[in-house]
């Protein structure tokens, strides 16, 4: 099972992601924030909330109680939808 094994922050809503199996993808998620408005979300449209992910369990996630988490299928892919 691939894991997400480490998030750098690049710039904007851009975050390079790093996966246990060597792959690299550098995802944009400002399309997701603007496209999606629900009120869990909005907060990390605020570029200081954004930078605070975290990897947990094998994925990159945001808030105490995973406010915002993407399938790594879709990570490792390259897009999120």
């Amino acid at each position: 099972m691939t894991k997400v094994i480490e998030a750098e922050y690049l710039s904007g809503y851009k975050i390079l992601i790093s996966f246990s199996d060597k792959t690299r993808q550098i995802i944009d998620f400002e399309p997701f924030l603007s496209e999606h408005p629900h009120p869990q979300y909005n907060k990390y449209k605020k570029p200081s909330n954004f930078k605070k992910f975290k990897i947990e369990r094998g994925n990159i996630v945001w808030g105490k109680d995973w406010d915002l988490i993407f399938p790594i299928e879709q990570l490792h892919a390259g897009k999120i939808d």
